[in-house]
């Protein structure tokens, strides 16, 4: 079975889309829905920052030992 075979299996049609939908509005109601949108976006969106601040720490050591230092060369860098 290719990738997108399994994949297919996992992901939910239109009828459960619509069922899980539905079963959402039942059990929070029309006006806490926003609430958890918003909490699901800001969590969201904060997940995002932590992972380009990783980003940044993991590329920051990398872009250092790319910058020539004075009077270093290939044989005998300096620190």
């Amino acid at each position: 079975m290719t990738l997108n075979g399994i994949l297919a299996l996992w992901m939910p049609s239109t009828g459960e889309v619509v069922i899980i939908v539905v079963v959402i509005l039942l059990l929070f109601g029309g006006k806490k829905i926003p609430e958890l949108m918003r909490g699901l976006g800001k969590g969201v969106k904060s997940f995002k920052q932590g992972m380009n601040e990783m980003e940044e720490e993991i590329k920051k050591p990398l872009e250092d030992m790319g910058e020539d230092k004075p009077g270093s060369t290939p044989d005998n860098p300096t620190r």
